[in-house]
């Protein structure tokens, strides 16, 4: 019996909810539509949210590639804010025109440290038709490969031109790879070159004389210069200091020198760094000449000093009449044939001289005379 009746419940409760909703009564109740005007059943469209999600993803993603620029960054951002619509476009149309000038931009930007051979590859490139993929490939790939070619050209020529060391430095980077390459000319040649640089401050050291450049060479050696330091040293300050060697050494040249020697060396003093160097390759040997020439045509030209006790004039003499240097000695012949000088002031004190020479001969035949007459009269 009491299973019976639990049977009974169970089918009521089962068959109760489909009579209610069948009912008139229950679908005609208050608040329910009227009839003809029932909602339509309708399922919830995804596919327009769920494309804008992905879009703005999408734009998100373009926007934060390496590549992309501030302005193409911008654009994106706005289209992002505009909506669907927006985003789309900006998907479609305007990031590929955006990404065209970027690449044009950013290839147009690698000539600022580019080579001969990528100069003129981006030249040619630029100046022809081009499509992105073309762009792209270039700025990914051929710029790479153009700049190697300029870096071995570069390495060949610093072979040409460096010492030991930078020679044996490039001809590895050459036989490497294009990393290789690159850091040889960003690094390794200035290892080199500073190398080679202490060598060659070494051998300047040894064969100069002057205390100035030598003392600033040991003080560079000794300490711990920069590559770029002993290269300025080579190019610019050894120069300064040779001829601050070069004005100490002209000074003690023409110390006591004779007047062209000294002229020479004050024009030196006064001019360029190039007129003290020539100055003292050949200026002061032919300075020197000079003054050497001058003293020899002076002595030459000076009379010689004469001789005490000989006679300067056309005859000579013997005896007390013999006349002092510079002047003329003339020999008056007597009657007892001994010379009669004279100090050469005029030929009137010869003829005076002369006269009374003859007064005293006629004189003495007078007195002769006479005292043959009183002999023969005392006769």
């Amino acid at each position: 019996m009491k299973f019976s009746r639990i049977a009974a419940a169970v089918t009521t409760a089962a068959l109760a909810p489909a009579v209610l909703i069948a009912s008139p009564a229950f679908a005609d109740g208050p608040g329910a539509p009227d009839a003809g005007h029932q909602p339509a059943t309708t399922t919830p469209d995804q596919s327009v949210p769920d494309q804008a999600e992905e879009d703005r993803k999408t734009i998100l993603a373009i926007i934060a590639h390496p590549m992309a620029s501030e302005y193409m960054k911008e654009a994106g951002h706005k289209a992002i804010a505009d909506g669907p619509k927006a985003m789309r476009k900006f998907i479609e149309v305007d990031q590929h025109k955006i990404r065209l000038d970027d690449y044009r931009i950013a290839i147009s930007r690698l000539t600022a440290d580019a080579g001969p051979g990528l100069k003129e590859g981006i030249n040619k490139l630029l100046s022809s038709r081009h499509d992105i993929d073309m762009l792209r490939h270039f700025y990914e790939v051929t710029q790479y490969e153009l700049r190697d070619d300029d870096n071995r050209i570069e390495i060949s020529r610093l072979i040409g031109t460096g010492g030991p060391a930078v020679k044996e430095a490039g001809k590895k980077a050459l036989k490497g790879t294009p990393a290789d390459r690159t850091q040889f000319l960003k690094t390794g040649r200035f290892l080199a070159q500073a190398s080679d640089d202490r060598v060659e401050l070494s051998r300047i050291d040894e064969s100069w004389d002057g205390p100035i450049l030598s003392e600033a060479i040991g003080k560079l050696l000794n300490g711990s210069p920069t590559p770029a330091e002993l290269r300025h040293f080579l190019e610019v300050t050894q120069y300064e200091l040779r001829d601050q060697d070069n004005r100490v050494a002209i000074a003690k040249i023409i110390d006591g020198g004779g007047p062209e020697l000294v002229k020479a060396g004050r024009a030196a003093l006064a001019g360029t760094p190039a007129d003290r160097t020539e100055f003292l390759k050949t200026g002061q040997h032919e300075a020197r000449a000079k003054d050497q020439a001058a003293k020899d045509k002076a002595a030459k030209d000076k009379p010689a000093p004469g001789k005490d006790g000989q006679d300067q004039g056309n005859g000579s003499g013997t005896g007390t009449g013999a006349a002092a240097t510079g002047n003329t000695a003339t020999t008056a012949q007597g009657h007892t044939g001994a010379p009669l000088a004279t100090t050469g002031a005029s030929d009137n004190t010869t003829l005076i001289a002369g006269g009374a020479g003859t007064a005293l001969v006629a004189g003495a035949g007078l007195l002769l005379a006479a005292r043959m007459r009183r002999a023969g009269a005392q006769r």
